[in-house]
């Protein structure tokens, strides 16, 4: 179980400890909050993410306003561990991709793993353009396409500033993911290929066929050992316990041991390169 929804199951048990000290089935407090009984349900068993709005009136249900503000507490501690996409992207690109760059201007050093995509950090405006159109079409948020990639170009510089370093890995099907137009794609691994032997990063590839202790499932960046940011399909999730850093680390490290560097790097690049079809 995630620490997530270990957080959720003992917010949903507090919800029907206040519930059942007001002498309330579950029918009886359905009615009292206009709800469907089946929400209420939900929410003490942890199937649910409870909002501020749903605690404001779980609290006042149970005759406990006083209660209120602790539950709004936990509901925001959840809210920090798990974003979705689409509530991250309500005001735009922009403001994330701001936010994501005043992380990594902070960090000494980043360790990222990417399995299907290049990194932001790594991108062509093109390429940049393209993915962040797909995210805008696919969860319906605001297209300030542009304002986002130019963001993202600036959150770039870090990269090249002493005092950071970023271990990166990518999976050689990120090579092959065509996120733009073909002459867009190969501009994008060309700039690839040249940030290896750069003294800020150190950029490894995992190779189609090499043998390997894990699957790629999701990427993730561990900022300075103390945070672990991962994403998912219709997430972020912001992991600073010990254990998942820990264990996020030692996932990186056996990553590692799988990828190629230097010149077989730049021949796994060169090769996604040949393979594209240009007009």
């Amino acid at each position: 179980m995630t620490d997530f929804q270990t957080a959720r199951e003992a917010l949903g048990a507090r919800l029907r400890e206040l519930r059942t000290e007001a002498g309330l089935n579950g029918k009886e407090f359905a009615a009292r909050t206009g709800w469907q009984r089946s929400k209420v349900s939900r929410l003490e068993n942890g199937k649910q993410t409870a909002s501020a709005a749903d605690v404001e009136a779980w609290a006042q249900a149970s005759g406990a306003p006083d209660a209120a503000s602790e539950l709004k507490g936990r509901v925001r501690s959840l809210e920090t561990a798990y974003r979705s996409w689409k509530r991250q992207l309500s005001a735009g690109h922009r403001a994330m991709q701001e936010e994501h760059g005043v992380q990594e201007a902070q960090a000494e050093t980043v360790h990222i793993f990417e399995g299907g995509i290049i990194p932001g950090i790594f991108q062509t405006p093109d390429y940049a353009r393209g993915v962040l159109t797909d995210v805008s079409n696919r969860l319906g948020v605001p297209r300030d396409i542009e304002e986002g990639v130019r963001a993202r170009m600036k959150r770039q510089k870090t990269v090249y500033e002493p005092g950071h370093h970023f271990h990166v890995l990518i999976w050689e099907a990120a090579l092959h993911v065509v996120r733009c137009s073909p002459e867009a794609m190969a501009a994008q691994l060309n700039r690839l290929s040249g940030f290896i032997g750069l003294d800020t990063v150190t950029l490894g590839i995992i190779p189609f066929g090499a043998r390997t202790p894990f699957s790629p499932k999701h990427g993730f960046w561990i900022i300075d050992e103390r945070l672990v940011v991962a994403d998912t399909w219709n997430a972020e999730l912001s992991l600073d316990s010990p254990d998942d850093v820990a264990f996020y680390r030692k996932l990186w490290d056996l990553m590692r041991e799988s990828a190629v560097y230097d010149h077989q790097a730049h021949r796994l690049i060169s090769r996604a390169r040949a393979q594209l079809t240009l007009t």
